[in-house]
């Protein structure tokens, strides 16, 4: 491509609405154009690295065994009211009728449409396995829009779903995704992790996440840099206390803390670590009738180190706590006859339900609150001073430094942006929407199934938080807008320049590399910064002073040097570093 031939429209400063770093320069490079709120319009230089995505992806599901089709973006809601999702999904789900006052969605995924082409297609055993992907545009109609690509409400993404027969096959056909997956991100080029996570909304018992390692990511990765052990922070647990509890050598004693409602500032104002000081939460579940009116509320009291936070997924898993809410003032105060920040375990109604962590259950000597204003207990132990808590449970965040659950060393934090994500989803969609098949011994059967995304627009802008400068973007090869750019100076002065560019240009084009041709006539000095906030990994400076030497420079995006190449073996020397 001829850089007069295409569309290059940079700018010096990023609108001010743009917020993260991939915003700012995806904007500046003109690579995405707002159009309203989440929408953008891609520009041709942003949609080649999108269609660069989509190719690997297509060729790596391809060689997995996976066929594409294509489903509507628009769905009748009937599909959805199969399986409660019509109702249930919230706000996210755009809802529309048509002239006829018919229901319809925008789809966010498409579990009730593959499912139903499932259901109508597969009848046998005998067809099974069988894994179905498109590549194709979303709607989730975000709140609050915002990080560009990052959290757009118009996205495109790949969403594959497998078939089986049973749980068995079915987790054998989620490793050949989980390993497809693994190849592509290992050709995107860029740093990734593989972690175990929670299904979430879309259901299942068996979920990994592809996270992109970037410092600005929005979720935490919890790892053990000792072993292969990783998690995002909803599933990432600890290895489990291996102390019991000791008696306790203080006695109980109220004391006044005025004013200090946190756990922080009790455990300074007493000169005490953080990690003898216990907090208090307090959860409520609803019991509803078939008419959905409440008809009693369950109280119930999580107990916490003063250091360590909830993990409001464990909770959610407990027997009982599904559907909990956080207690209101009102119930607080009619269940502890204290608002909220004195609270604590001692002296409760049996109406309470409590919950502590496995680290508080082993406690001795702990500091709450003693459900009065401004004052506090220590010295609190279990079975002198209070009953055992009704239930014990992992319902913490991890924390660095804590030992890993494979007990080979300690977890580490670092943070991710989401592009890909695997899920086991078992019969949840089959049953629902009753997807069966003959088995072998003649008798219906669901199936079992797996559901497979990745983010094609949310991984560029992945791909920048992690690499980038104060210059601009630094694309992995595989998926730069071009890969290598040459930037003759000053041709329309120089026709050997001219000729030498021109020449190298088809030389790369017949190797089949993906050249740019920056033949503008822009100074040097424009012509550099476009390329370097654009990203292109490879370029090729040719002036007339090193023509007459037989050399030109080249330099790599991340380098602050550029290194001179004798003209007649540049060919081969840019093949040689895009192979490296």
């Amino acid at each position: 491509m001829k850089a007069s031939q295409f569309l290059i429209s940079t700018l010096k400063e990023a609108p001010t609405d743009a917020e993260v770093v991939s915003h700012k320069l995806m904007m500046r490079a003109g690579m995405i154009k707002k159009l309203g709120a989440g929408i953008y319009n891609y520009m041709p230089m942003g949609l080649r690295v999108i269609r660069k995505v989509e190719q690997i992806v297509r060729e790596e599901m391809n060689r997995a065994g996976a066929m594409e089709l294509t489903m509507p973006v628009v769905q009748p809601a009937e599909l959805w009211q199969e399986t409660g999702r019509f109702d249930k999904m919230g706000p996210e789900l755009l809802r529309i009728k048509d002239r006829h006052g018919r229901d319809y969605v925008v789809q966010p995924t498409s579990e009730e449409v593959v499912t139903d082409i499932a259901r109508q297609e597969i009848k046998s055993y005998k067809q099974l396995p069988k894994n179905f992907y498109q590549i194709q545009t979303k709607f989730r109609d975000e709140r609050r829009p915002r990080f560009g690509l990052m959290r757009g409400r118009e996205f495109v993404m790949k969403d594959a779903y497998s078939f089986d027969r049973d749980a068995d096959a079915a987790k054998a056909s989620y490793q050949v995704m989980a390993q497809a997956y693994r190849r592509i991100f290992d050709r995107f080029g860029l740093t990734y992790r593989a972690v175990a996570a929670d299904s979430g909304a879309i259901g299942g018992d068996l979920s990994e996440e592809f996270q992109v390692i970037a410092a600005t990511g929005e979720d935490a990765i919890v790892y053990c840099p000792q072993s292969e052990y990783a998690a995002n922070m909803e599933k990432a647990e600890a290895l489990a206390p291996t102390g019991t509890l000791q008696p306790g050598v203080e006695s109980m004693e109220r004391v006044a803390t005025p004013g200090k409602s946190t756990c922080a500032d009790v455990s300074a104002l007493l000169g005490v670590p953080l990690s003898r000081t216990v907090k208090s939460l307090v959860l409520a579940t609803d019991t509803k009738n078939d008419d959905g009116v409440v008809t009693k509320t369950q109280v119930w009291l999580l107990l916490l180190r003063g250091d360590h936070d909830m993990n409001e997924v464990k909770v959610g898993k407990l027997d009982g706590l599904a559907d909990f809410r956080f207690a209101t003032q009102a119930e607080v105060e009619a269940h502890f006859g204290c608002k909220p920040g004195y609270l604590g375990p001692v002296g409760l109604p049996k109406t309470v339900m409590v919950v502590a962590d496995r680290e508080v259950a082993i406690m001795s000597d702990w500091i709450c609150g003693a459900n009065a204003e401004d004052f506090h207990i220590r010295g609190v132990n279990w079975g002198r001073d209070l009953v055992q808590p009704d239930r014990v449970a992992d319902i913490r965040n991890v924390v660095a430094g804590d030992l890993s659950p494979d007990g080979k060393g300690v977890l580490a934090i670092e943070r991710g942006i989401e592009v890909g994500h695997v899920f086991y989803l078992g019969t949840k969609y089959s049953k629902a929407m009753n997807a069966t098949f003959l088995d072998v011994n003649g008798k219906p059967q669901f199936m079992e199934m797996g559901c497979y995304g990745i983010g094609i627009t949310r991984l560029p802008a992945a791909a920048i938080e992690q690499n980038h400068d104060e210059r601009g973007m630094i694309w992995p090869d595989a998926i730069a807008p071009f890969t290598v750019v040459l930037c003759p100076i000053s041709p329309d002065r120089f026709p050997a320049v001219k000729e030498a560019a021109d020449k190298l240009y088809a030389e790369l084009q017949t190797a089949g590399v993906d050249v740019m041709l920056d033949d503008r006539g822009e100074r040097p000095g424009a012509m550099f910064a476009d390329w370097e906030l654009i990203g292109v990994p490879h370029r090729v400076t040719i002036g007339d002073r090193g023509l007459k030497d037989g050399m030109v420079e080249y330099q790599h995006r991340r380098e602050s040097a550029s290194t001179p190449v004798a003209l007649a073996e540049l060919g081969q020397f840019i093949l040689s570093r895009m192979q490296s």
